[in-house]
């Protein structure tokens, strides 16, 4: 639990609640604050696996905690989106797709584990969460932007990214659900 990858882990988990918080503020300034904890949290997200996979420190543990982080992180961003109004509308839809893709493949990564059966992730999934994590803080950073830099359009890139990530979340959910189902009995 003390290597430096798990700590960054578990950094990302803790780092939810005052996400959270200062996104329940109305401040830019919480908000700012917010999309700096929330970019920092994104970094230490990469770090956390470049730093096991160098040093030889890849745990069961981290391997178990570090998708876990990402989705609480994600889920409750999303959550705070939706709840002040950034995420409205038709962008729900794209927003619940991104929900209900983690969900499904948390389930069926879990399914397939028991059979010992792992699921690698492929590179169009890392382009969908890279869409995503772009789409998640600039909708973030919007809600500092729309008071202090209004000329910035955080909003209309976070909302064109987060329909480019729910696109690729379809296609990379269907491509799990697809390499799941051929180990799953009648």
């Amino acid at each position: 639990m003390s290597s430096l990858p798990n700590l960054l882990t578990l950094s990302r988990i803790l780092a939810v609640p005052l996400l959270v918080l200062l996104m329940w503020g109305r401040s830019p300034w919480e908000w700012l604050a917010a999309f700096i904890l929330y970019a920092v949290a994104g970094l230490t997200d990469y770090l956390d696996g470049y730093l096991a996979r160098a040093q030889g420190t890849v745990s069961k543990l981290g391997q178990f905690l570090d998708p876990i982080a990402d989705k609480i992180m994600v889920a409750a961003v999303i959550i705070m989106l939706i709840h002040s109004g950034t995420i409205h509308g038709l962008a729900t839809i794209a927003a619940l797709i991104i929900l209900l893709r983690e969900i499904i493949v948390s389930g069926l990564r879990e399914f397939l584990a028991s059979l010992r059966v792992s699921m690698p992730v492929s590179q169009l999934a890392k382009w969908k969460t890279a869409a995503q994590m772009l789409a998640l803080g600039a909708l973030v950073l919007d809600g500092a932007t729309t008071r202090l830099w209004p000329a910035l359009p955080a909003l209309e890139i976070g909302l064109t990214c987060l329909w480019i990530a729910a696109a690729l979340t379809l296609i990379t959910g269907y491509d799990y659900l697809r390499t799941g189902l051929k180990h799953m009995d009648s």
